[in-house]
């Protein structure tokens, strides 16, 4: 009933800049938490930042300064802004949000197909 569709990605230079957005539909009650998560070839799967309900903010001190997460409720969109991207930036980055269905008491986390980026140096 629920579909995470993240775009976006592309490839940009070292000092470049991307904004991935990730957009939610179906029978939506609420959106809770939402974060954005990267991995990439060979390495473990690491949260980048997420945002709560009430707009309260995390990054991972890798992207801390350099990236910017928001949610757009009234739309059901959530975007990470990146800057200053680096090499080490490269990575497919997945967006997860915990959503409540209409007419359904506990919610489920979903994720979205995910979207490549690639920072050249």
């Amino acid at each position: 009933q629920v579909q995470l569709v993240e775009s976006g990605g592309g490839l940009v230079q070292a000092g470049g800049s991307l904004r991935l957005s990730c957009a939610a539909s179906g029978s939506i009650f609420s959106i809770a938490t939402v974060g954005w998560f990267r991995q990439a070839p060979g390495k473990q799967r690491e949260l980048v930042a997420s945002i709560t309900s009430g707009d309260i903010t995390n990054y991972a001190d890798s992207v801390k300064g350099r990236f910017t997460i928001s949610r757009n409720n009234a739309k059901n969109t959530v975007s990470l802004q990146m800057s200053s991207l680096k090499p080490d930036d490269t990575a497919v980055y997945y967006c997860n949000a915990h959503i409540n269905l209409i007419g359904i008491r506990n919610g489920n986390d979903y994720w979205g197909q995910g979207t490549q980026v690639t920072v050249s140096s």
